[in-house]
């Protein structure tokens, strides 16, 4: 007998905040026909995979949460995983999620059926499901990025992405070598240190650093947000608002950002005591040009006698260590390999099969491209959350999954009122993304002066940041536009630019 196939109208891959916010929203707007389909075995995405020692946000926490959904409890400045992820499960108990939740399940192939105007979804174990409408809340960092390093199968002890750390993983008295001195480095590097004999750190390009200036929210603080929500909304407001003021420095005028460049020299000096050792610590790019990191204890940890900086790439990786670039070996009983994420490739090929059977990864093989970083040619009733180049270097991107949240449902409105699949104009969606790259052609992510995981490896465009205000984005989306839609309309090429546009959207 075969199998029999479970429709919904609406199937969502992934339960991290996009995910869970778009359900929470599906919920509120009388939705029950939707389905929420989970590789892991619980939710939380990127809170859920990445378990390394001293995983935290590095945004503030009071913007790190849903603005419909906002958290008076968090017990720090910048969260850490183990809190993100209780308020994600907190969420879908509060929202009554669980029933249109399906953890430890992997959707291998998700294919558009012409005939049936469906998508099809194939999971890991065989089953098949249906749906009208396809929502895509991978995240860009879901993949993690291995590095090529010769001999690295050859290496005799443990290795470990930092986003697939085992917890049985032992760190005490051995030998260390860290790859990477990025963002997911500089949090686990002072907790592996305290453990280890001896801890190597490859840097091949020195990163911006300025203090953290992490602390605890206290009992009477947490009590006030919970009695009077207009004192969170309005720290909250007032963390936006600073973020806000970076991003002229971030587009164009790059010489603002010397307050900060200031910030992070001093802050070098202070904490770094060996001269020569500081200088190798010296960027020689433009601020924000690769990721800023937030951190008060990566440099004092190269003060202890137990921890070494290599400042040369790794030439290859032997049997009981690493040899540098000079040629140098070091020997190492656990290499950790903090190398970050493929954000420029965020889809697995053979994943999302769109229009007359083309793959969205191969697509996308010269760099991911959306209009609004939503939705794409080719592939009908598909609405992709944390798309090309909704990324942020300033602020939360919560803000952006919320604005693609709200263009969302306002699509779904115009899906049930036309009954016909929702396709983007493919000239529209060249004109959007023509707009982006133009935005970000004097960017500090592409004039800054270095190579950056925001940029595409073969292509060279930056296809991950948004180039500009979240408020800007937030209005871009704020209403779903069928005359992107319409294929047999001429699609104008600046019509999100215009007035003509603003006030048709305002209608």
């Amino acid at each position: 007998m075969p199998t029999p196939v479970s429709h919904y109208r609406i199937a969502v891959i992934g339960a991290g905040f996009a995910g869970i916010g778009t359900a929470i929203r599906l919920r509120q707007r009388g939705e029950r026909d939707f389905r929420i389909f989970e590789k892991s075995a619980g939710v939380g995405g990127t809170w859920w995979v990445n378990r390394y020692p001293g995983c935290a946000c590095d945004v503030p926490s009071r913007l790190y949460s849903l603005s419909f959904a906002p958290n008076p409890d968090w017990t720090r400045h910048f969260a850490p995983r183990a809190e993100i992820q209780a308020y994600l499960e907190r969420l879908v108990a509060e929202h009554g999620l669980g029933p249109h939740l399906e953890t430890g399940t992997e959707i291998v192939e998700a294919a558009w059926l012409d005939e049936s105007n469906r998508w099809r979804l194939t999971d890991g174990r065989g089953r098949t499901y249906t749906a009208e409408v396809l929502i895509s809340a991978l995240g860009g960092l879901s993949r993690p990025s291995w590095p090529d390093l010769p001999g690295l199968d050859d290496f005799g002890g443990d290795v470990v992405h930092s986003q697939q750390w085992p917890e049985s993983l032992d760190l005490d008295d051995k030998r260390i070598a860290v790859v990477g001195t990025g963002a997911s480095a500089a949090q686990l590097v002072p907790e592996v240190a305290r453990h280890a004999r001896q801890l190597t750190v490859f840097q091949r390009t020195p990163a911006w650093i300025i203090p953290r200036r992490d602390r605890p929210i206290g009992p009477l603080k947490r009590r006030l947000f919970r009695r009077f929500p207009m004192l969170l909304r309005l720290a909250r407001f007032a963390i936006w608002t600073r973020n806000e003021m970076r991003v002229p420095a971030l587009m164009r005028w790059h010489w603002l950002a010397a307050g900060h460049r200031w910030l992070a020299h001093r802050h070098r000096r202070r904490q770094v005591r060996d001269p020569v050792l500081r200088e190798k610590f010296r960027p020689d790019y433009d601020i924000g040009c690769k990721r800023v990191i937030l951190s008060d204890d990566f440099y004092p940890t190269f003060n202890r006698d137990n921890v070494a900086l290599v400042d040369r790439a790794v030439e290859r990786v032997t049997e009981d260590g690493v040899i540098d670039a000079d040629g140098r070996q070091h020997a190492a009983d656990i290499l950790i390999l903090a190398t970050g994420f493929r954000a420029t490739e965020p889809v697995p090929a053979g994943l999302i099969i769109g229009r007359d059977g083309r793959d969205l990864a191969r697509q996308w093989r010269e760099g991911p491209a959306a209009y609004k970083g939503t939705t794409v040619h080719g592939f009908p009733n598909l609405f992709i959350l944390l798309g090309p180049n909704t990324a942020l270097g300033h602020s939360s991107v919560l803000l952006m999954i919320e604005s693609q949240i709200r263009y969302l449902l306002s699509a779904l409105d115009h899906l049930e009122k036309n009954r016909t699949p929702l396709e983007v104009n493919e000239s529209a969606e060249r004109a959007w993304n023509d707009w982006v790259e133009r935005r970000l052609s004097r960017s500090v992510w592409n004039a800054g002066g270095c190579r950056s995981w925001y940029l595409h490896p073969t292509s060279g465009r930056n296809t991950t940041i948004w180039p500009g205000f979240t408020f800007d984005f937030r209005r871009r989306l704020r209403r779903f536009d069928p005359e992107a839609y319409e294929r047999e309309s001429a699609a104008p090429t600046s019509y999100f630019n215009s007035p003509i546009s603003r006030s048709r959207s305002s209608r």
